[in-house]
Formats: C-alpha cells, sequence, structure tokens
C-alpha cells in the first residue's frame, strides 16, 4: 500500500475577485512522480505556491507526513521556512537564482536553515555529481550561466535543504529540446534516489511520460487525474495539449 506523503482537500486560492484554485483534492504518495498540466493560468503554479506556504490558502486540509518521523502536520497558515524545515523545498518558475552571487554561494544559500557544514559540503558535491557543469562553473557567478545552467542551478540548489518532498515549478521552460531531455532525466534520477517530486509543467509529452500519476487543471478545478500513461493515452489530453 501506497504512504502519503502530502494530502489535500478542497484547495482554494485567491487574489482579490480572481479565484485562482478552486477546491482543488490531490495527493502525493512516497517516491512518486506526481506532475501538474494544464494550460496558461490554470493555475498550476498557485497551487505549487499554496503548498510551499508563500500565497495563503483557504483548505479542508493540507496534511504534509514526514518520512523522517511519519507525523501528520498542517500546512495551513504555516510560513513558508516551517515548510522547508519539514522537508520540502522549491525550485521556483523563473529559477530565481541571485545572479551577483556564485554557483557555490547561491548552493550554500539553499542550505540556510542548516548547520551541519560536513552534511552540506557533502551535498554540494552530491549536486555536482548530479549536474557537473555547475562544479566546472562553481566560481563563476549566477549572471554569466546559460539558461540551462541557470535551471539547474534552480534544481541543484531546492536540493541543498534535503528535502523529502521536491517541487520544481517549470523547470524546462525557455530551454532548448536537447536540455529539456537533460532535466528530465536528472529529474527521474533524483526520484530513483528516493525523492518525492511534484512537478509544474507546460512541456505535458515531458512530464506526463517522467511521471506516476499527474492531475490535468482547467481554469482553477481538477478535470482529469490518473497514471502518466493513462493520460499521455486519453485522447482529450492529447488534443488539448499534446498536439492531437
Amino acid at each position: 500500500m501506497s504512504e502519503s506523503m502530502l494530502r489535500i482537500k478542497n484547495l482554494n486560492v485567491s487574489y482579490g475577485a480572481i479565484h485562482a484554485v478552486r477546491d482543488v483534492s490531490m495527493e502525493i504518495n512516497r517516491g512518486e512522480i506526481v506532475t501538474l498540466i494544464g494550460a496558461n493560468g490554470a493555475g498550476k503554479s498557485s497551487v505549487i505556491r499554496a503548498i510551499m506556504g508563500l500565497v495563503k490558502a483557504h483548505a479542508d486540509e493540507m496534511i504534509f507526513t514526514s518520512p523522517r518521523d511519519n507525523k501528520e502536520v498542517s500546512l495551513l497558515g504555516k510560513p513558508a521556512e516551517a515548510h522547508v524545515k519539514l522537508g520540502i523545498s522549491l525550485s521556483p518558475e523563473g529559477r530565481r537564482i541571485l545572479p551577483q552571487l556564485t554557483v557555490e554561494e547561491n548552493l550554500a544559500l539553499g542550505a540556510y536553515i542548516r548547520d551541519d557544514a560536513k552534511g552540506i559540503a557533502e551535498d554540494i558535491e552530491y549536486v555536482y555529481s548530479l549536474f557537473p557543469r555547475l562544479k566546472e562553473r562553481h566560481r563563476q557567478k549566477g549572471s554569466t550561466l546559460s539558461g540551462g545552467e541557470q535551471q539547474m542551478l534552480a534544481v541543484a540548489r531546492a536540493l541543498m535543504s534535503r528535502p523529502d518532498l521536491l517541487m520544481l515549478d517549470e523547470p524546462s521552460l525557455g530551454l532548448a529540446p536537447i536540455l529539456v531531455d537533460e532535466v528530465f532525466e536528472i529529474i527521474r534520477t533524483i526520484n530513483s534516489q528516493g525523492k518525492t517530486i511534484l512537478l509544474v509543467e507546460q512541456n505535458a509529452f515531458a512530464a506526463l511520460k517522467a511521471a506516476h500519476r499527474a492531475y490535468v487543471l482547467e481554469v482553477g478545478s481538477v478535470g482529469l487525474s490518473g497514471t502518466g500513461s493513462e493520460l499521455l493515452n486519453n485522447p482529450k489530453v492529447r488534443a488539448a495539449y499534446l498536439g492531437g
């Protein structure tokens, strides 16, 4: 039986008069890659930001079960820093790296809640093993990196807090096709090493191929859900998101 890591019931997010997320219910089990797909403005990023505590959200429940102690904790009303301490991290849309800091300084910032210098140094070497290009450029400022390298840095930085749930918001946005393949290969590798991943992605084909399960958001609500392969072969999904 799958162990639930995150359980959300009737999540709502509003920005003034705009009701961006409407009664979204979803579950993420330990060890899965779960993806959210949908058109621009469907509410995907709002869901992930609500889970991270970055936007005000209302829900019947938003329960995170940490694999560290198996305790159920409500995420509602907690600040983002508390979520990081619980074991959740986010690689945000648009990368948001600090351009004037070096690669290594950006990585160190990702570990700001930790004080185990030896473990942090080991994790920097671990993310360099995932992203060898970052190691080559470890003294370069973020502003000098290519778009693909900045995306790798954003994912690597999110890994530095040692999350149990890693959330990735549009990791392939703006990347050349060959780099998209590389990013998704790394996502699969991270997952195979035990990380649970929630992926928000416009590239529906790549996302569904990688995902164990998926949810389709339509104007703020869940329109469809199923395994990645079920949705890849769903005629409605193919017509709307996969070019027929």
